[in-house]
């Protein structure tokens, strides 16, 4: 029998494997106690890039899966974004996309018009969420409405708690998310900006930014 001779290198080795199977162990022990499916309640939100980058991901995860899902964007509807040509060209048999605003608030210069079309959307965000069958809901800018209270934020919440099915699941995006909607959700990203181009005068680029 040829005897293995301990060297610095196998006992980094070996403790290495003594910690990993300890670490998993205890992983192995908490998921245990984890059981069922949940529809949660998702929002992202912070100054940071990337709310509505990590949104579309969720969905496009849901298409792989082929799991039904949809699109209501409250804010950016008149928008040439990569996302709405990759799900309405491809996907459109499970991505409904509705694109309900019309640009930034500063674009439309119209009050009036902007809440018009942020209740537009609100309907049509309620009658997705209602329908079972459709596993994911995307309300993407939907922060920015409700912080400008173009919507009634008790009116959200009330309809996410009472009415949203089980199994479905709400991803809200937007700067400033309401300290209400925060506590509401199951889970909650904040993006942080740390750096961003436009400060150095470098415009939004396609396959970034749309």
């Amino acid at each position: 029998m040829t005897e293995t001779i301990a060297t610095p290198e196998t006992d980094d080795l070996a403790r290495h494997a003594s910690k990993m199977a300890k670490k998993k162990a205890a992983r192995d022990k908490i998921m245990a106690g984890k059981e069922g499916e949940k529809g949660m309640i998702i929002v992202h939100t912070g100054a940071g890039k990337g709310k509505s980058s990590s949104g579309f991901g969720m969905i496009l995860r849901c298409v792989a899966h082929g799991m039904p899902c949809a699109v209501v964007q409250f804010i950016k509807g008149a928008w040439d974004t990569g996302e709405r040509r990759l799900l309405t060209t491809h996907f459109s048999d499970l991505c409904q996309f509705h694109a309900m605003g019309e640009g930034f608030t500063w674009e439309t210069q119209d009050k009036a018009r902007d809440i018009a079309a942020a209740k537009a959307g609100w309907e049509k965000a309620k009658e997705l969420i209602r329908d079972p069958a459709i596993r994911m809901v995307l309300l993407d800018e939907i922060n920015i409405a409700l912080r400008y209270d173009y919507l009634d934020l008790s009116e959200v919440l009330a309809f996410l708690a009472e009415e949203k099915p089980p199994l479905t699941h709400v991803v809200l995006t937007g700067r400033n998310a309401a300290e209400g909607l925060i506590e509401a959700a199951d889970l909650v990203t904040e993006m942080t900006l740390i750096k961003h181009p436009f400060r150095s005068g470098i415009k939004a680029q396609v396959g970034v930014e749309f």
